[in-house]
């Protein structure tokens, strides 16, 4: 059998493999080594011309059926024992060869895939990063069912374990979006450990769903710990402004210990503007906060202080049981605060400086990172 072959392949198949069976009806012997990679390039190239395997295997026994009363052994048995050891022959060749195709059509499929995951992985490493250019992109993204002309919105979740493409909550997100909404150019993937979900922003809906069943996932899969939404944002280079959005969100959520595990960063534009100008925060945070350090016990046990009160919206009894205090000693921590930073809690103007210093804190991880 030659590497070569027509468009027709399947007729090659049949031809080769009827040479085979009727050598082996006549011999007796069992495939050698090369016919049988022979199969297997045929079984590659009928995988590659898009036959699928049920459609070689039944074309491959549908020729033997049509061929069984001229197989040279068949027409040459004298007797039903040299019959029936000449069956015995063709149906071990018949197993050998099918096994063979399949191999071969497998090992084709798998490079297939193969390929297909490093081109996908390699598109939204680019789109997510805007490393393409941005024609080239777009029309790469037809490809994986996005059209980027439009405004497109990124949701980003992170575990505390990494996701990976065969993560089983990956397929769960990804069977139940298909359930519900269909084909809508939502791109599912996994990048860097986290779960990211790219959306047209006129389906909100497939985002508000991505949130819901990535943090109440169901029984058998871990939630997530937190969920972030970037802005929506128009044409190829708003995919990575939202996903660049998204992941500042979950940053600043872990730096600032947020309880929310919903994030959207609309709702978080505060902080990138309070890290703007880092010098200015910095000097901030040393001016305001920096006596506390003289505390006994140092002074993460007043920012910390300072933190709740404002959670609690300045209700002492609401802090102090959140603190794990008795209001008696909520009232010394604050005694301590005004005492120390010159900044009484109780002044709605210095409460704001005093809130947007411990919000720079633990922006900057101070005290545990010197300034």
């Amino acid at each position: 059998m030659t590497e070569e072959f027509d468009h027709d392949i399947p007729a090659e198949l049949a031809e080769a493999y009827l040479v085979l069976l009727a050598d082996v009806s006549r011999t007796g012997r069992l495939l050698r080594r090369d016919e049988l990679e022979g199969l297997r390039k045929l079984g590659e190239h009928c995988a590659e011309a898009g036959y699928g395997l049920r459609e070689v295997v039944s074309h491959c026994l549908a020729a033997a059926r049509r061929a069984w009363q001229t197989l040279p052994g068949a027409a040459s048995a004298s007797s039903v024992n040299e019959l029936r050891r000449m069956v015995d022959a063709v149906l071990a060749a018949t197993d050998a060869a099918l096994a063979a195709l399949g191999e071969g059509h497998e090992r084709a499929q798998r490079l297939a895939v193969r390929q297909e995951e490093a081109a996908r992985r390699e598109f939204i490493d680019d789109l997510l990063f805007g490393r393409s250019e941005l024609g080239l992109l777009a029309e790469r993204a037809e490809h994986f069912g996005l059209r980027l002309a439009g405004a497109y919105t990124v949701a980003v979740a992170v575990g505390d374990e990494p996701f990976a493409d065969v993560h089983p909550l990956v397929h769960r997100v990804e069977r139940e979006l298909a359930g519900r909404f269909g084909e809508r150019d939502v791109l599912l993937a996994s990048k860097d450990g986290r779960l990211v979900c790219i959306a047209p922003d006129s389906e909100r809906a497939v985002l508000d769903a991505f949130a819901d069943l990535t943090l109440r996932p169901g029984p058998g899969y871990r939630p997530v710990l937190r969920v972030a939404t970037g802005r929506r944002h128009s044409g190829p280079s708003g995919v990575p402004r939202s996903y660049e959005e998204a992941l500042d969100a979950l940053d600043y959520a872990q730096r600032l210990d947020l309880s929310a595990t919903h994030l959207k960063a609309e709702e978080l534009l505060v902080f990138p503007v309070l890290m703007r100008d880092r010098a200015a925060m910095a000097d901030l945070v040393r001016s305001v906060l920096g006596p506390l350090t003289e505390a006994r016990g140092g002074a993460r046990p007043l920012l910390d202080t300072i933190a709740v009160q404002a959670e609690a919206a300045y209700v002492n009894a609401e802090a102090a049981r959140r603190l794990g205090l008795s209001v008696r000693t909520l009232g010394y921590r604050l005694e301590r605060i005004k005492a120390l930073t010159g900044y009484d809690p109780s002044d709605a103007l210095q409460r704001f400086t005093l809130e947007t210093a411990a919000m720079g804190a633990r922006l900057l991880n101070w005290p545990d990172q010197p300034l």
